[in-house]
């Protein structure tokens, strides 16, 4: 049996106890693989490889803290291996320590920079950090040492697509499909372009691809959600809702919203934060302007233009505000909102500074910063005590619109309410009617800002936009199809696009989505 190099100076009995041990995690048996591990640690203590294998286990179980403290112990006996130091990253990274993983994948590249996975970690973290150049620059030397390696080419179409870069996006996406036509991500990148089209071809190859069995149920979602798209461009709108029903239904299959536990949260959410503490420091969080709403209503069009002003600095969807929030929960003891009533103004100036040392990187080169987590809308009612001087721009879109484009969406976060038509109502009703009332509390922060009005009238809607956020006009948000900046949003080809007046793509259906037009509470098509 021919040795790992790795378990140089280990005995064969230790080697072999960790290649079976490695079996055993692979096939589902952690409890088995840590007994083999720790014993391998045990018989020998100055060698580094049983160390890792244990920080594996303890990585796979999810107890990261305890993988990095293995693997700290492994790089003081080996500070040089660089697959220690990638290990290290993917530990640190799973407990939220992004800079300290970077750090880590960085020293790995460094170490032995022909080893493609550790490019490929550094691009995709750079990328979710918002240095879309930094990760195109690793994910591209990903492909060069690895040309097989289908995640990194499907993540650099994305970052290039982030960049603007949408042909050599295009170009990526199609490698990758040539070296797996039915992969799901490629089909998603390709058809988030939405300025270019998809061909006949790419229609003959989805049908195709969706015809085999076998197809990974992930892959099929993406697939019809693509050729969705391509039959919507062509005018076959019978058959793109077609397309697109059946994506979705498959997605609600695999993973179930809960609308009864949406409406009980959002009414908890209503009531818990009716009464709250003054703020201790009322102009905490002024920097901050949090961009709220559903999905597909004009948000990140919104956040283009704010990024054009000299002084905002565009932080794109950041899950900073929720995780801060989950982790008061876990402290407590108790899901929020049901802690909400009993937090002290201390308690929230504490929780306002800790989104704020969250998100100072995305101040380091601007004095104000966007947040444009559409679900931050779910806690804006908090915002008047925890971060009182934020501004919330709340951004709406026709109804039709809204709802239409969100059920044509496929989004990576699971489940979604975007499944279904009647999940889509429900949820763009009950958004509407918090973000009303939440306005009504604290009107001198919380603004509402419509698509259709904007475009109509792009510069004194821009000039009030401004003027919500406490910003002096600049002529340059007057063209924020010109910005530079990286976009990480489905939105990243048509906020590159000139202003010009909506277009309803939804009613172009007509009677086709008159269930949907029902559920909305809307006239149908046909009166």
């Amino acid at each position: 049996m021919n040795r790992d190099p790795r378990a140089a100076g280990l005995a064969a009995d230790i080697a072999e106890a960790l290649q079976i041990g490695a079996r055993a995690l692979r096939d589902g048996k952690p409890a088995q693989a840590e007994a083999l591990f720790k014993q391998a640690c045990q018989r020998a203590p100055t060698h580094p490889e049983p160390l890792r294998y244990l920080a594996l286990v303890e990585l796979h179980t999810r107890r990261a803290p305890r993988a990095i403290a293995t693997l700290e112990r492994a790089l003081a006996l080996a500070p040089e291996d660089a697959l220690l130091h990638a290990d290290l990253g993917t530990a640190r990274a799973a407990c939220g320590e992004f800079e300290s993983a970077l750090t880590s994948w960085r020293r790995a590249c460094a170490l032995d920079p022909d080893q493609p996975l550790p490019w490929f970690n550094l691009g995709r973290n750079l990328q979710q950090l918002g240095d879309t150049q930094g990760a195109i620059d690793a994910l591209e030397r990903a492909v060069l040492l690895a040309p097989e390696l289908l995640p990194a080419r499907v993540l650099l179409g994305d970052a290039l697509a982030h960049a603007g870069r949408f042909d050599a996006a295009a170009r990526s996406y199609r490698e990758a499909l040539r070296l797996q036509p039915a992969s799901g991500d490629a089909w998603r990148g390709l058809s988030n372009i939405k300025t270019t089209p998809l061909g006949d071809a790419d229609l003959l190859t989805l049908r195709a691809q969706l015809a085999r069995s076998g197809t990974a149920p992930s892959d099929r979602v993406a697939m019809g959600h693509a050729l969705g798209k391509a039959e919507e461009d062509r005018g076959a709108l019978a058959a793109a809702l077609a397309a697109f029903t059946a994506a979705n239904a498959l997605q609600e299959r695999l993973t179930p919203w809960r609308p009864d536990a949406f409406e009980a949260f959002a009414a908890q959410s209503l009531q818990a934060s009716a009464a709250l503490p003054a703020p201790v420091d009322p102009s905490l969080g002024r920097e901050v302007i949090f961009i709220v709403g559903l999905p597909r209503s004009g948000s990140t069009l919104i956040e283009q233009i704010l990024a054009s002003h000299p002084e905002v600095e565009a932080g794109s969807e950041l899950t900073d505000l929720g995780i801060v929030i989950q982790r008061e929960s876990v402290r407590r003891q108790q899901p929020y909102p049901q802690w909400v009533p009993r937090a002290s103004a201390a308690d929230w100036q504490r929780l306002g500074q800790e989104y704020l040392t969250r998100t100072v990187r995305w101040r380091s080169q601007r004095p104000r910063m966007t947040d444009k987590q559409p679900d931050n809308w779910k806690h804006a009612g908090i915002l008047r005590a925890m971060l009182p001087g934020a501004t919330v721009i709340e951004t709406r879109r026709d109804p039709r619109e809204t709802a239409w484009s969100c059920f044509k969406q496929q989004f990576y976060s699971q489940p979604h309410f975007a499944n279904t038509m009647e999940h889509i109502a429900l949820y763009l009703q009950r958004c509407e009617q918090a973000m009303d009332s939440y306005r009504s509390r604290d009107p001198a922060h919380i603004h509402l800002h419509r698509l259709e009005d904007l475009l109509a009238a792009p510069e004194p809607r821009i000039r009030a936009l401004l003027e919500d956020c406490g910003l002096t006009f600049d002529p340059a948000c007057l063209s924020p199809h010109a910005g530079a900046r990286s976009v990480r949003t489905a939105s990243a080809a048509q906020v590159r696009q000139p202003l010009r007046a909506a277009t309803a793509q939804a009613l172009a259906y007509g009677a086709l989505l008159d269930p949907l037009w029902s559920l909305l509470k809307l006239p149908l098509s046909a009166l």
